[in-house]
């Protein structure tokens, strides 16, 4: 894909990683994305930190760690915003919008239970690979 410096084999495992964490399988969603991440250099490899962060961060929120989880949004959505999509089809505005307000129900106390079906999604804006 024009833009980015992943090949077939890591567009095809990111694309695994994005139904792993729509599917709120986000332990998974993290090990898929840590292996594209460590074979990838510059800003792609930025946002892919970004959405390993994002997971780890919803992982923990899902375990009731609400510290940890909070930590991990956080420098989650400072790698969305500071190296957006990168070349990469997916919809970066819509995914910081819904984790920020995640964040702030973390913040605030609110509950965090929910379906799957209610936590943020990664909407893709094209084919991944």
């Amino acid at each position: 894909m024009p833009g980015t410096s992943l090949d077939g084999v890591e567009l095809q495992a990111l694309d695994t990683a994005l139904s792993q964490f729509n599917s709120g399988h986000f332990f998974e969603c993290h090990d898929t994305l840590e292996e594209v991440w460590q074979g990838c250099r510059g800003p792609v490899r930025d946002l892919l930190q970004g959405l390993i962060h994002l997971a780890v961060g919803f992982y923990h929120l899902g375990n009731g760690n609400v510290a940890g989880g909070t930590s991990q949004l956080e420098k989650g959505l400072a790698r969305l915003e500071a190296n957006g999509a990168v070349g990469l089809p997916i919809d970066l505005a819509l995914l910081g919008a819904s984790v920020a307000e995640w964040l702030r129900r973390a913040k605030t106390g609110e509950s965090l239970r929910a379906p799957v079906a209610a936590l943020p999604k990664i909407r893709r804006t094209g084919p991944i690979s």
